[in-house]
């Protein structure tokens, strides 16, 4: 890897990782560089557009480890409920013991951007349906029809979504549990 690539990575790593934990307004540009120990006039070599820039490739770089992330633990089962409730049952397990957070940086990022930065709410809004498509394309690859198994991508997406959210604020996993507990009525 040559010293260009290592700055980059090194930035959105940074980056993503300050959005998620402090939000996307409360991260300034100098904070991101100095934490990546990356020379300074590497962000603006590589962002020339800046921090909204930086964010775009941030919440990419993230939106393809959590897909890759749901492929494989899809692909443990070739039943579709077993394999949705074993997914989610590992992010419990995953956050109770290491209080693991790398399943919702988008989330922040979304929220406080949507309405003021189409770039990035366009950037989320691709995430999203990226990690939809692999429950979608799990369901229609167990037999159920296109757009069930559509509607049902977004709605089990958005269960583990909120189920995410609400255990960071309980500080605890019943949530995701009660989700994944409720996935073989879902998919009656």
């Amino acid at each position: 890897m040559n010293e260009k690539e290592s700055s980059k990575t090194k930035l959105i790593n940074t980056a993503s990782r300050l959005f998620q934990l402090q939000g996307y307004h409360a991260t300034g540009l100098n904070q991101i560089t100095k934490e990546s120990g990356a020379p300074k006039g590497s962000l603006y070599y590589h962002f020339p557009d800046g921090k909204e820039q930086l964010a775009i490739e941030s919440v990419q770089v993230t939106a393809k480890i959590v897909s890759d992330r749901i492929q494989h633990g899809l692909s443990k089962s070739t039943d579709p409920v077993e394999a949705i409730q074993n997914f989610i049952t590992q992010m419990a397990d995953q956050f109770q013991k290491e209080r693991y957070t790398d399943g919702v940086p988008i989330a922040s990022v979304a929220l406080e951007t949507a309405l003021i930065s189409e770039p990035l709410r366009k950037t989320c809004q691709t995430a999203y349906k990226t990690f939809q498509n692999a429950f979608t394309q799990k369901l229609i690859n167990s037999g159920y029809e296109e757009n069930r198994a559509r509607e049902l991508g977004v709605v089990i997406n958005a269960m583990i979504e909120g189920a995410f959210l609400t255990s960071f604020t309980m500080g605890h996993t019943e949530p995701l549990l009660l989700v994944a507990k409720q996935i073989p009525v879902l998919l009656r």
